[in-house]
This record gives C-alpha cells, sequence and structure tokens, in this order.
C-alpha cells in the first residue's frame, strides 16, 4: 500500500503563490509516477500536472502551462506543486496522485491507483 498525504493548500488572493507538497510511504517513491489533479464543487476531477520517476518528464494542462511547475524530490519521498498567478476559478480540492507499473502516469484519474486526501486551495478575487 502507497500512503499519500498533501500539504499547503490555502488561502491566497488572485495572483498570488502556493507550493503543494504530498509526501509518499508503502513503496520505494522512484518506483511510483505521480501526478496532480484537482476537484471543484460539482465537477469532476481534472489532470493538473503530471511527472514521470525519475523527473526528467513532466506535463501540464493547457489551462496552467507556464504559471505551475510539477517537481519531486525522490530522496524525500515527495513531490510538488509550484503554483503561480493563481486565479479564482481554480479554487478547489487538489489531490496528488501516484501510479504503478509505468515510467510517466499521464493525464487519466482513472489509470492512477493511489489517492492522497487532499488538499483545499482557496483564490480570493
Amino acid at each position: 500500500q502507497v500512503q499519500l498525504v498533501e500539504s499547503g493548500g490555502g488561502l491566497v488572493q488572485a495572483g498570488g503563490s502556493l507550493r503543494l507538497s504530498c509526501v509518499a510511504s508503502g513503496r520505494t517513491f522512484s518506483t511510483l509516477a505521480m501526478g496532480w489533479f484537482r476537484q471543484a464543487p460539482g465537477k469532476e476531477r481534472e489532470f493538473v500536472a503530471a511527472i514521470s520517476r525519475s523527473g526528467g518528464s513532466t506535463g501540464y494542462a493547457d489551462s496552467v502551462k507556464g504559471r505551475f511547475t510539477i517537481s519531486r524530490d525522490n530522496a524525500k519521498n515527495t513531490v510538488y506543486l509550484q503554483m503561480n498567478s493563481l486565479k479564482p476559478e481554480e479554487s478547489a480540492i487538489y489531490y496528488c496522485a501516484a501510479r504503478l507499473g509505468t515510467y510517466y502516469g499521464g493525464t487519466n484519474p482513472t489509470e492512477y491507483d493511489y489517492w492522497g486526501q487532499g488538499t483545499q486551495v482557496t483564490v480570493s478575487p
């Protein structure tokens, strides 16, 4: 079993920044492809960013390209999401997810095997 614990969410004004962290345990972290997703009330969970096991490959939703950066530190079992220039419509619960058996997890949430409990991000106008 893999356990994922997110932190770093909170309230920020539009245009501000937050850095989310997700610490993994229960499995060698470098064997996990990781992703970040978000879900706003009444909406489906959507892809935000993904990173390969080594950190050498990353991908982003078009809506966050140039503003968000995903990274990982395999020595600390942690994946990060740096979010800049945040917009009110990006208020949501942000989840990290882990996928086994693949180098890069991709954009489909149904293909991820483990999920954290989520951290709330609220962006005020």
